[in-house]
């Protein structure tokens, strides 16, 4: 349980320098801001497996860059179900997932647990 709100708190630092720095995501405020980011990992750990089945064949073909688009897909779907937070098209959608994966993957550093 820890390491999902260290997890959520990375995603919503993405999120915060995505809505920053990328034109098309916005944030109204702090509380939505860590909702989205709770939200966000609640839905990459249900709905995005699935996606990633169903478009395997075209993440095939495009040798992974299609990743990008479900990402993005996933980012848009929380700014669906959430009234706060807002992102404005595709490529915005895809720059947010890129920001907020780099995020992401420095948290995943700074959590990883050596021990095996």
């Amino acid at each position: 349980m820890a390491k999902f709100l260290i997890r959520a708190v990375f995603a919503a630092l993405g999120l915060w320098v995505a809505s920053a720095i990328v034109p098309g995501v916005r944030v109204d405020d702090t509380g939505t801001l860590i909702l989205a980011a709770v939200l966000l990992g609640l839905v990459n750990a249900f709905v995005r497996p699935v996606v990633t089945i169903l478009t395997l064949p075209i993440t095939i073909l495009t040798l992974g860059l299609f990743l990008l688009v479900v990402n993005a897909g996933m980012i848009g779907l929380v700014a669906l179900m959430l009234g706060g937070f807002h992102v404005n098209g595709l490529l915005a959608g895809i720059l947010a997932a890129i920001v907020t994966g780099i995020a992401s993957w420095i948290g995943g550093m700074v959590i990883r647990d050596d021990r095996k």
